[in-house]
């Protein structure tokens, strides 16, 4: 036990910029996959976790837009619904949220002086020292949730999922979004390396829902669930989707078939046919907690809780005049769909592409998949990040001498604002820190 006193302790914190300062403090201690930490610091706490409900949401890509699907539907019960994200596009808090209310300033003060002691503690005893960024948010998060007394809360997984600080858990159900080649140096080199990392949130006897996932990673996720007896089911073959068409506003249109049935005209508010994929996830995941708590299942909820679904920074229309969408395609897996997106929903448009991602990703690639968009121009810049790629490093890559660069973003942005027409489109995307910076600056200006 640690007993303090506000007035013994010097680093008593009053600001929300002093409180996220500490938060940061703790990022060069990296990521360091293991549960130790988490589990001490939650053990000083009262273990809150044991008092909630929980879905977990791992994957490569479309963990964000599922949780908010997913979030919006449970809200349309009636339920206080907490989500746990991350990276943040507009504030910091928003990776805390409860029915898409953002942690308040004054709860993050208030945790950050009640856990700096702890972190003292913890940090004086070699096993669990050095507790992470994100395993203090983690805490943090599952902290929050139960002081508020949600009724469900949708945690999404950081990294990977076996070792990553969430999969302290014990959830009601489990979802694993995607599987693609992403944080290889840390999950594996093959698909089925990073798809046994993933598998590693699945528990005993809890059910889990599959997004589509190639066979090889998919073989791995079912493997994992019969050995822990999880009930699983899986896309195109548990439940499907028909797409219809885009939608005429913003968003795509879509059936969607399960064994209870079918429900037609189906409307995503956001862009994409991988958001098709990610609405259907949500969906099966919806059926699958109604079914638990044995809710009987009505359509309005699915169609309006989907309706209400903003997710920034995943093709996200920013302006009409100029037209600009900004999409956080940040790895391989995601910029391919991303670029099947822009050729089949804006096949006759001019594209002017800004583009910059962190020094850790497959740039080469990125470039390569980017350059497949007939009639585009691509213009590759920087951004104000620790790893955030060096144009000069740029240059020395194979492959790419002829790409254009902007030596900030902020050029980069003025030269294609200046030669885009009228019925052009300016696409922002890689990197969500990149894209959430401009479009800060796009929102404030």
């Amino acid at each position: 036990e640690i007993w303090y006193n506000n007035e013994e302790v010097k680093s008593v914190i009053k600001t929300v910029e002093e409180a996220i300062e500490w938060i940061h403090s703790r990022l060069p201690f990296g990521m360091r996959p293991g549960l130790d930490r988490v589990k001490a610091l939650l053990e000083l706490i009262d273990n809150p976790e044991q008092n909630l409900q929980m879905i977990h949401v791992a994957g490569t890509n479309g963990k964000g837009s599922t949780v908010s699907y997913l979030s919006c539907m449970l809200q349309e019960l009636g339920l206080s619904v907490g989500t746990f994200t991350s990276p943040f596009i507009e504030v910091f808090n928003e990776r805390i949220a409860i029915n898409g209310q953002w942690i308040p300033d004054e709860a993050i003060i208030r945790l950050v002086n009640k856990y700096q002691p702890f972190v003292a503690l913890l940090d004086d005893q070699p096993a669990v020292a050095g507790i992470t960024e994100f395993e203090l948010l983690t805490v943090m998060g599952l902290d929050y949730f139960q002081e508020q007394q949600v009724d469900v809360a949708i945690i999404e997984v950081g990294l990977g999922g076996l070792l990553d600080s969430t999969n302290v858990i014990e959830p009601i159900l489990t979802a694993i979004t995607t599987i693609g080649m992403d944080h290889t140096d840390i999950l594996g080199e093959t698909l089925e390396d990073i798809a046994t990392q993933k598998a590693g949130i699945i528990k005993p006897n809890v059910p889990l829902v599959t997004g589509k996932i190639e066979e090889a990673a998919l073989k791995v996720i079912k493997e994992t669930a019969m050995k822990q007896n999880a009930p699983i089911k899986c896309f195109e073959e548990d439940y499907q989707v028909v797409y219809q068409g885009p939608d005429s506003k913003w968003g795509e249109i879509f059936d969607f078939y399960n064994e209870a049935g079918k429900i037609k005209n189906i409307k995503t508010p956001l862009l994409g046919e991988h958001q098709i994929e990610n609405a259907s996830l949500a969906i099966e995941l919806f059926f699958s907690y109604c079914h638990l708590k044995q809710i009987p299942i009505k359509q309005e909820w699915i169609i309006n809780g989907l309706a209400q679904t903003h997710w920034p920074a995943r093709m996200e229309k920013i302006s009409d005049e100029p037209f600009i969408v900004m999409d956080g395609a940040h790895n391989n897996h995601a910029m391919k769909r991303l670029v099947e997106n822009v050729m089949r929903e804006f096949p006759q448009r001019k594209i002017w592409i800004l583009f910059s991602a962190l020094e850790t990703k497959d740039i080469t690639q990125m470039l390569a998949e980017l350059a497949r968009i007939p009639s585009s121009e691509l213009l590759v810049t920087t951004f104000d990040h620790p790893k955030a790629l060096h144009i000069e490093k740029l240059k020395s890559m194979s492959g790419v001498t002829s790409i254009k660069t902007a030596a900030a973003w902020q050029l980069g942005l003025a030269d294609l604002l200046e030669k885009s027409m009228a019925d052009d489109l300016i696409l922002i995307t890689g990197s969500l820190y990149f894209v959430s910076e401009i479009r800060q600056f796009l929102l404030n200006h």
